[in-house]
């Protein structure tokens, strides 16, 4: 028989993916009129004005909206996961900003016991994404989380980003852990073939609308995924070391379920920072 704990886990997961579903279509709106206001601000301007000409032609007040997020800027939808859906994995740092920066680069560094990997991120493509990073950077929670798994047949991936995954050796909750919220996705390669090539860094997810948290996989090879998961930027340094650890495999410990397993080769991120251009 059904727990009552049982049945409140799993009406708190319905909630949250109605939840995610709605923010999605409500995030999709938004970045649609986001993609004017990063064109630039002379064509801001220009459409400031002509809205405010047609308002006074019309002799009507206008009605009271919800403020645009600034020229340069990008507006974030963090959905917070309900307490009762936590897990120990789960690490609690609170939100990011909900207006952020959406021009610009940003140089993305991995500081691991292998040495650093770096990549390049383009705000105007991932703000909310990029921001995401730069909080959780902040709060040290990537601090001394291990890469948990490796895949190196069909896909060629490396992952990691889950804060739990740390101290010696590994463990079956490894992969599970993330932040106490999720967010939408951003830059889907719906028109590229591979769609994940080799050198790209993309954001996991479930198979859920707005399930983009903290891990996050690098791409070492060509890998032909279905365009559902956010291009966060490309590697400019230190892919020789992950292609190494690709090579030297894995433990087959995800075989029967997600593929992979841990790779050989621990991958320790003792930091991660993020700097202008």
């Amino acid at each position: 028989m059904t727990s009552t704990k049982e049945r409140q886990r799993a009406a708190a997961r319905a909630r949250l993916e109605k939840e995610m579903a709605q923010r999605a279509a409500a995030a999709r709106k938004r970045r649609q009129i986001q993609a004017s206001v990063g064109a630039g601000v002379a064509l801001l301007v220009v459409i400031a004005g002509t809205v405010l000409l047609i308002t006074n032609l019309g002799g009507e007040e206008p009605e009271t909206t919800t403020a645009s997020p600034a020229a340069g800027t990008a507006a974030c939808d963090w959905i917070e996961v309900p307490a009762e859906m936590r897990t120990p994995q789960t690490k609690d740092v609170g939100l990011p900003p909900t207006e952020v920066p959406a021009i610009g680069s940003e140089t993305l560094t991995f500081d691991t016991n292998l040495g650093p990997i770096s990549a390049k991120l383009d705000l105007a493509k991932v703000p909310c994404t990029a921001a995401s990073f730069k909080h959780l950077a902040t709060t040290g929670f990537y601090d001394n989380s291990k890469c948990h798994r490796l895949v190196t047949e069909g896909l060629q991936v490396l992952q990691c980003g889950d804060p739990s995954a740390t101290g010696e050796g590994y463990r079956e909750t490894d992969g599970t852990g993330g932040p106490t919220y999720r967010f939408a996705e951003e830059n889907l390669p719906v028109d590229k073939r591979p769609a994940y090539p080799e050198g790209v860094i993309a954001m996991a997810k479930t198979s859920e609308p707005s399930s983009t948290g903290s891990q996050f996989f690098i791409v070492y090879g060509d890998s032909e995924l279905s365009p559902d998961y956010t291009v966060l930027g490309t590697v400019t340094a230190g892919m020789d070391i992950v292609k190494k650890v690709g090579a030297d495999g894995h433990d087959e410990a995800f075989a029967e379920s997600a593929g992979g397993g841990h790779p050989k080769t621990e991958v320790l991120i003792k930091s991660l920072t993020l700097t202008a251009g």
